[in-house]
């Protein structure tokens, strides 16, 4: 049986901890463009860049929102639909979005 030298044992290391960051930080939401989690919006996470987050956590229960999640309003003016506000647009297909501060559309995932 072949062993490995001792200088190859620092080099093994290093990859298994980069594989392992790499893969721990994808599942953050609002991570990368994003600019990360501004603040929640019920049980949604409401991004840095203004969007609003696919992830299918809730940000209420693991940031303890000390009010209670508001209801959603879904309103047909695409003014009244910024995100951030508790209120959303549906789509002509039925998507519901907000707007970001940029004027694009940030959908709810389903």
């Amino acid at each position: 049986m072949r062993t490995l030298k001792p200088g190859w044992m620092p080099i093994c290391l290093l990859l298994l901890c980069v594989v392992c960051s790499s893969s721990w930080a994808a599942n953050t939401p609002c991570s990368g463009k994003k600019g990360g989690i501004a603040r929640c919006d019920g049980e949604l996470f409401l991004c840095n860049d203004g969007s609003i987050s696919a992830s299918k956590k809730s940000c209420s229960s693991i940031y303890g929102s000390k009010s209670q999640a508001r209801p959603q309003a879904f309103v047909q003016d695409a003014e009244g639909c910024a995100c951030g506000t508790g209120s959303f647009c549906t789509g002509p297909r039925g998507g519901v979005y907000c707007l970001t501060p940029a004027g694009n559309k940030s959908y709810r995932r389903k």
